[in-house]
């Protein structure tokens, strides 16, 4: 579970310098089609880079849950279910803000 955990920090580590980019202003992160029918950018970027920030903190929790107990089904089922909060939560913003998905 060692490998998992150290997987799981890196590509947390990566995914939290995205959010928090975006989180600044860099929207130039996000394709162009999603953002077509947004107007106001900078909360756009915002509410963006907070609703990804809900994957990278899944993320650690789940590889510290494996480090913490080597059978770790428990770190699998956080990770899942932390996914598809932090994607539900990039539809919301997607939704709210370019009125749609795409």
């Amino acid at each position: 579970m060692l490998l998992y955990a150290i997987i799981l920090f890196v590509t947390a580590a990566i995914f939290l310098g995205l959010s928090l980019s975006i989180y600044k202003g860099n929207i130039h992160l996000i394709h162009d089609y999603h953002q077509k029918n947004v107007t106001d950018k900078a909360a756009y970027g915002k509410a963006f880079g907070k609703a990804m920030l809900v994957i990278p903190i899944t993320m650690l929790l789940s590889g510290s849950l494996a480090l913490w107990d080597p059978a770790a089904q428990l770190a699998l089922w956080v990770l899942v279910a932390g996914l598809i909060l932090g994607i539900g939560c990039i539809i919301a913003v997607q939704r709210k803000y370019n009125k749609g998905i795409f």
